[in-house]
């Protein structure tokens, strides 16, 4: 099974990567905080504008297959760096084909979609059975309801736009219940009406953004080791610059790395209110300290260890998306008869 390697995040304003030899320093105002040998690293992420690198680093990490991902303050991708394509050309030019035949990629959008709603279902339920009070129970337990009716109808979507249509209605409704989640003494601060971005409006949001924006990022990255090309989708838009594969994969993840990384995080109190700045025009946003905790508890999550339900094999959850990434390209090889999504128990 694929070695979970370290993702480097780079957050401190005013930090500096150089190479040395085979290790990355990080130094801030010219004082080392960080060596990293090279081979230990799976990636580096940067926020913000105040994040430097040297060229000789940015080369060693495209001569080593490591990408560089630049990101803004919140998160939100700009920018990648990566060595030479990698992959068989010959897969991606299945990729492309299986992408015109609309009877395959309408299996392959409701496949993501089913393992989204299967997954959210499972927190719902989680949380119905771990609700103190009976009408948050209750209401979790509609939602979880609803969620199964969703996949359901799914089975039954003739077209894609219907799909998208069932997926975009069960979504409201999950972000709907989400806040029932929390300690009540949090869901004031950490109220949410539904699902806002660019920019989020609320504390909920941004963290979920933020979380969302290293989720695809690590999506990419497992499209790309398996040799498929990450911005040929199947359930999202085909649009210039964007990831739509990486996307189609991350769904079935959000529920597992992200919400309920988010939920954890609020209701052990690691996060609060004043881990937040409130910006003119309603835009919210995590502070510099909060974004570290964020990251740290994220690379956490990616240890935990699972099993794979199709594969029988336990290995950290963060390498899930590479075999989910691998076994996406058995299946446009014509090596199955169709794509599992990866399921929580």
């Amino acid at each position: 099974m694929k070695t979970l390697l370290n993702t480097l995040y780079l957050t401190t304003p005013g930090a500096y990567v150089h190479l040395d030899n085979d290790t990355l320093r990080v130094e801030v105002e010219r004082e080392t905080r960080l060596r990293v040998p090279l081979h230990h690293i799976g990636a580096v992420v940067t926020f913000g504008n105040e994040v430097l690198i040297s060229p000789a680093a940015m080369m060693a990490l495209a001569a080593a297959g490591k990408s560089l991902v630049i990101c803004d303050r919140n998160g939100r991708f700009k920018a990648r760096l990566e060595g030479e394509t990698q992959g068989n050309v010959l897969l991606r030019q299945v990729q492309w084909q299986r992408i015109t035949d609309s009877d395959f990629a309408l299996d392959m959008a409701k496949a993501f979609i089913a393992g989204k709603l299967r997954n959210g279902r499972q927190v719902m339920l989680r949380g119905a059975r771990e609700a103190k009070r009976t009408e948050d129970a209750e209401k979790l337990t509609r939602c979880a309801l609803n969620l199964a009716a969703s996949l359901r109808a799914i089975k039954g979507a003739g077209s894609l736009d219907i799909a998208r249509g069932i997926e975009g209605e069960a979504a409201r409704g999950y972000f709907a219940h989400l806040p029932a989640l929390l300690r009540e003494d949090q869901r004031n601060d950490f109220a949410m009406n539904g699902r806002t971005r660019r920019p989020p409006l609320d504390r909920f949001n941004a963290l979920l953004s933020f979380l969302y924006s290293m989720l695809m990022n690590d999506c990419r990255s497992a499209c790309e080791a398996a040799g498929l090309d990450p911005q040929a989708g199947f359930l999202h838009t085909l649009r210039p610059g964007r990831a739509a594969l990486a996307l189609d994969l991350m769904e079935e993840f959000r529920p597992l790395l992200a919400d309920r990384l988010a939920l954890s995080l609020i209701n052990r109190g690691q996060l609060r209110a004043g881990d937040f700045d409130l910006r003119t025009g309603g835009a919210v946003q995590l502070h510099d300290d909060a974004r570290k905790v964020l990251i740290v508890a994220y690379q956490e999550r990616k240890q935990d260890e699972v099993t794979h339900p199709l594969l029988g094999q336990k290995g950290a959850l963060g390498v899930m998306p590479h075999l989910q990434a691998r076994l996406l390209a058995r299946i446009l090889r014509g090596d199955g008869d169709g794509y599992m999504p990866f399921l929580s128990r």
